[in-house]
């Protein structure tokens, strides 16, 4: 059955496909902004890399059958939707087909219904028309699915797994299942996975999450306000459509209704208003590790292909995944670039890191390890990620390779807002002290504020100059520079900035960012990262160290852990900085940007607020050795 949507159902598509996390593949609107022109990725090894054909389509058309019922355990019915090859007379093949299994919050019937491509990146048609069978199933409480939605409970993980198994044993499937999709769909595939079903044999996340708190819901221990409300409020109100069975099955479509009213009542609202008010869920603890992949990703063990953004929500999450999976001998590639979520998710962009478009690959993968033909993974290097500053598109074994040594910077002098910048120094540093105002529009003007809103503003003010140069919103905050450098300064990883700070309050958040700085005085944003003065606790046995040097701080983010400075106490901060690829070109100068707020990103929570609000001061000199700590390749 074929749905047409009026004219109003029609338009919010088109704005849930801005606002949420994926557009169509062929949007010209996924200009991706700080990337070097096409020109400055190596030609001859894009050729190399692209020398594996993909196979062509067996298949002219394809066919639809809409809203299956798959019911759970626990009598909940969630629907699907599958894709088929069709014959020329428009029936569905009848040959038992391998099938890829996506997983949505946000509604199958809107997505497909307003844009044709859905938010696993690449058109599904691509695999079907190659053999395959696509089912597209609405998580539990969401779309046309019954129950309430409870995003990545345990429930949902499970509803997951048991997804992958019904698929495997239908009558139009061959019993072999693969994932896509991004984001939510991403996350929905490690948690698919950790349950190892019968019949799982690869998947193929895009953007996926590893820790949830700390990539993305309180980065530094602040709440995120921009992403999680627009997230919150997006797969509520795609729940809210009446299903295209509802006519037929008016019982079944008017207990889907009643389950999303009461999930939006019991779930959204009081967690959006609980972390808000300083709850329990503004600190991390038992339901965010439900709900983070990377504590479950041990039980993984499926190929798994990864596609991450250097600006994305999940840039300090997808190589944590990636590590991980490694680390326990799972078959594991990782594309890395310089994506927002939007760019990252729809996939269009992938085919500059030279292995062919998105659709391409994961025909690869699945081919590979669903129908055993050679797709020459080993021409895939195990990471590929895109530099920044160069340009480059480079290629190693792992993620933190032997060739890198940690290179420590030292905050040297004083810092004044409006332009006046320390020092950088590998050297003995200069004593002083620099205030850091609680401006509470810094972040606005700048990437960070189209990273944390999932890349929707770069859609609409695509060529907006805050988003390429940093030089503005500098001026509202410190910063330290070394002298322009007269050999590349090449690094990769997690970076580490330890600050020295007092606070009449005891409390505060320091918003730092790493630069690179032209001769002609633009600056561009790199990566940046984010503290709460008093969710400063370390946990050592947790952080990561290279040469002895910290790289990248775990803190427990919790309320017993949480303390303020006291009165006229200097304390280092040390601020997880989110990893990236990068270069600092000779003649350019490597900059650290420290500021007081990120907006439109993260908020106190409002029992906290008033303590936000004041200046924090930045400590340098051999007394206290603020600096930041590179993990920096030859």
């Amino acid at each position: 059955m074929n749905v047409r949507l009026p004219r109003p159902a029609a338009a919010l598509v088109t704005a849930v496909l801005a606002a949420a996390v994926a557009v169509p593949a062929s949007s010209p609107a996924l200009a991706v902004p700080d990337a070097a022109p096409a020109a400055a990725t190596p030609t001859a090894t894009q050729a190399a890399a692209t020398s594996w054909t993909p196979r062509p389509e067996q298949y002219a058309k394809t066919v639809t059958t809409r809203d299956l019922a798959i019911r759970m355990d626990d009598g909940v019915i969630l629907r699907g939707d599958l894709t088929r090859p069709a014959t020329a007379d428009g029936k569905p093949l009848a040959t038992r087909l391998p099938v890829i299994v996506t997983i949505t919050a946000y509604n199958k019937t809107l997505l497909s219904a307003g844009g044709g491509a859905v938010l696993s990146g690449a058109d599904p048609a691509y695999l079907v028309k190659r053999g395959y069978a696509q089912l597209t199933v609405d998580a539990r409480g969401t779309g046309s699915s019954q129950g309430q939605w409870v995003a990545f409970s345990a429930r949902e993980g499970k509803d997951a797994g048991a997804i992958v198994e019904w698929a495997a044993t239908r009558s139009w499937s061959n019993g072999k299942v693969g994932m896509t999709g991004a984001s939510y769909m991403g996350i929905s595939q490690l948690f698919a996975a950790a349950r190892q079903p019968r019949g799982l044999k690869a998947i193929f996340p895009q953007v996926p999450a590893a820790d949830v708190y700390r990539d993305v819901v309180a980065s530094g221990g602040q709440i995120d306000v921009g992403f999680i409300p627009l997230w919150l409020g997006l797969v509520t109100a795609t729940g809210v459509f009446p299903p295209a069975y509802g006519l037929q099955e008016p019982e079944a479509g008017f207990k889907m209704a009643t389950d999303h009213l009461m999930g939006g009542l019991g779930f959204t609202l009081p967690l959006a208003v609980q972390a808000l008010l300083g709850g329990d869920p503004a600190y991390d603890g038992p339901f965010y590790r439900e709900r983070s992949p990377i504590s479950v990703i041990d039980k993984v063990k499926v190929p798994t292909f990864l596609v991450g953004g250097e600006h994305d929500l999940f840039q300090r999450g997808t190589p944590l995944d990636f590590e991980r999976l490694q680390r326990n001998g799972v078959p594991v590639k990782l594309i890395l670039g310089p994506w927002d979520h939007l760019q990252g998710s729809s996939g269009a962009e992938v085919p500059k890191a030279g292995y062919g478009t998105l659709a391409e690959l994961q025909l690869r993968w699945f081919d590979h390890y669903i129908k055993g033909r050679d797709g020459q993974l080993d021409k895939i290097a195990p990471l590929t990620y895109y530099e920044q500053g160069s340009g480059r598109w480079v290629k190693r074994d792992r993620w933190i390779a032997s060739d890198l040594s940690a290179r420590q910077y030292k905050l040297s002098g004083t810092s004044s807002v409006g332009g006046t910048s320390g020092r950088l120094v590998t050297g003995t540093p200069a004593a002083g002290t620099s205030i850091v105002p609680p401006v509470p529009v810094t972040g606005l003007c700048t990437r960070s504020a189209n990273q944390w809103t999932a890349g929707v503003p770069s859609l609409l003010l695509k060529d907006f100059p805050c988003f390429t140069n940093n030089r503005f919103n500098d001026l509202g905050g410190l910063t330290f520079d070394t002298a322009p450098v007269s050999t590349p300064v090449r690094f990769q990883g997690p970076i580490n900035a330890r600050l020295y700070v007092s606070t009449p309050t005891g409390d505060g958040m320091l918003s730092v960012a790493v630069e690179d700085v032209a001769p002609d005085g633009s600056v561009s944003r790199i990566t940046g990262g984010w503290q709460v003065v008093s969710h400063r606790t370390l946990d050592t046995t947790r952080s990561r160290y290279l040469d002895g040097k910290l790289i990248q701080p775990w803190h427990p983010f919790t309320k017993a852990t949480q303390r303020k400075l006291a009165s006229g106490q200097v304390a280092p901060v040390d601020v997880e900085v989110f990893p990236t690829g990068a270069v600092v070109q000779p003649g350019h100068r490597l900059r650290v940007a420290v500021q007081a707020f990120d907006v439109p990103h993260l908020l106190s929570p409002l029992t906290s607020l008033l303590g936000q609000l004041v200046p924090l001061t930045v400590h340098t000199g051999p007394s206290y050795p603020s600096s930041v700590t590179l993990p920096v390749r030859p």
